[in-house]
């Protein structure tokens, strides 16, 4: 399963922002360090069911929306200086390191300063905190580099060393892989001789592994008190932002889980069904104003942006009947996978067991209800049956 981490300053509404695409209840309150220990939950990407192309839905989406399961990490928040140690940073640096993508949510509203105490509505500026997740990661990143240099340097005394291999144990602890390091050594111009590094070096070296490893999600939280320009300035930083309402997405889940209105998370607007009192139709109508002016609440597409935009994800259904598209009990696009893009068959084998993957015989694409080649590219919505030794 992806791994997605909610990072940023405390009280920027993380912890809401978690509630709302999980539905799972934590600590929610208007002071710094509402959370410690990181919580852990399901939240799902949004796509487009294959099941739409049949006569039939298949019982495993919602009227043709299928979402699919993703980890997502409620990290505590981070302070400046985070990477020294303040406010247990390093503890909660260390939560992020088996996640795939990092969504930083950032206060918009400026009603919190960079400790995340509240303050003034507008009194803070936002864009201050565009950076601070990079920068904290990076230099946290760049100290354990710095703390254990010393090993790379032993090790390249042996007439065998490679330097790939040492930077290799070094970093695989923080969630780097082998091909990561390969791949961002072959970017970086550098001395074949740890002896010769500098600080400068050690620094760049974290910054490329943190931009491969854990490439950020920018999320601007609290729109529906925003001041426009705070919104205007974090959308000239020529980042990608993402317009947000926790507390709106949260007010609409729990809505529809009373059923007072339809609703599929990731729309961009809801239709009442219940009854409501007028305070309650009067909130709900402030949401459905903010969801016109920014295409929904923003937590979804924050998902869906991670998963398959910054990710580069593709949604595959492997299924045993290629005609009915089941399994075998006869259960329809019971399983979907988020595989990144380029996989091939096998790739979809292993991903569903590593028996499979073994014994792959070969694979038929259930649209066309024909052979595949083994190293064909997969394609968002493709439904696969894998013929395999292994059962």
């Amino acid at each position: 399963m992806l791994s997605l981490a909610l990072a940023g300053k405390p009280n920027a509404g993380k912890s809401t922002f978690y509630t709302a695409s999980t539905l799972a209840e934590v600590d929610v309150a208007n002071y710094p360090f509402t959370t410690i220990d990181a919580n852990r939950g399901v939240t799902h990407a949004r796509t487009r069911c294959p099941c739409l192309d049949r006569d039939e839905r298949c019982g495993n989406c919602e009227d043709g929306i299928r979402y699919v399961a993703v980890e997502l990490v409620d990290v505590a928040g981070l302070v400046p200086g985070a990477h020294e140690g303040r406010g247990l940073g390093n503890q909660f640096l260390d939560e992020l390191t088996n996640a795939d993508a990092i969504v930083n949510v950032v206060d918009a509203s400026g009603g919190t300063n960079a400790e995340g105490e509240p303050v003034e509505v507008g009194s803070f500026d936002p864009v201050e905190e565009v950076d601070f997740i990079e920068e904290e990661l990076e230099q946290w990143l760049a100290g354990i580099v710095h703390k254990n240099w010393e090993s790379v340097v032993r090790k390249s005394r042996s007439p065998d060393f490679d330097m790939d291999d040492a930077l290799s144990d070094l970093l695989t602890g923080v969630g780097a892989s082998e091909y990561d390091i390969a791949a961002v050594l072959r970017d970086l111009d550098y001395s074949p001789n740890p002896q010769d590094w500098d600080d400068e070096d050690r620094v760049e070296l974290a910054r490329a592994i943190r931009q491969r490893t854990k490439p950020i999600v920018l999320v601007a939280n609290k729109v529906d008190i925003a001041p426009p320009e705070n919104l205007k300035r974090l959308a000239e930083t020529g980042k990608p932002v993402i317009a947000a309402t926790a507390d709106g997405e949260l007010a609409l889940r729990r809505a529809r889980e009373a059923g007072i209105i339809d609703y599929h998370p990731g729309d961009d607007d809801f239709e009442l069904v219940g009854d409501v009192s007028g305070a309650q139709e009067k909130g709900l109508e402030r949401i459905r104003d903010l969801m016109g002016e920014h295409g929904g609440t923003g937590t979804q597409e924050a998902i869906d942006t991670a998963v398959y935009d910054v990710l580069d994800r593709i949604t595959v259904y492997p299924v045993q009947n290629e005609s009915k598209w089941t399994d075998g009990t006869g259960n329809v696009l019971p399983d979907a996978f988020l595989l990144p893009r380029g996989s091939t068959p096998r790739d979809l084998a292993y991903a569903v067991h590593s028996d499979i993957g073994d014994g792959y015989l070969h694979a038929v694409d259930a649209r066309e209800k024909r052979r595949i080649a083994e190293d064909q590219e997969l394609e968002e919505g493709d439904v696969i049956k894998i013929v395999s030794t292994a059962k």
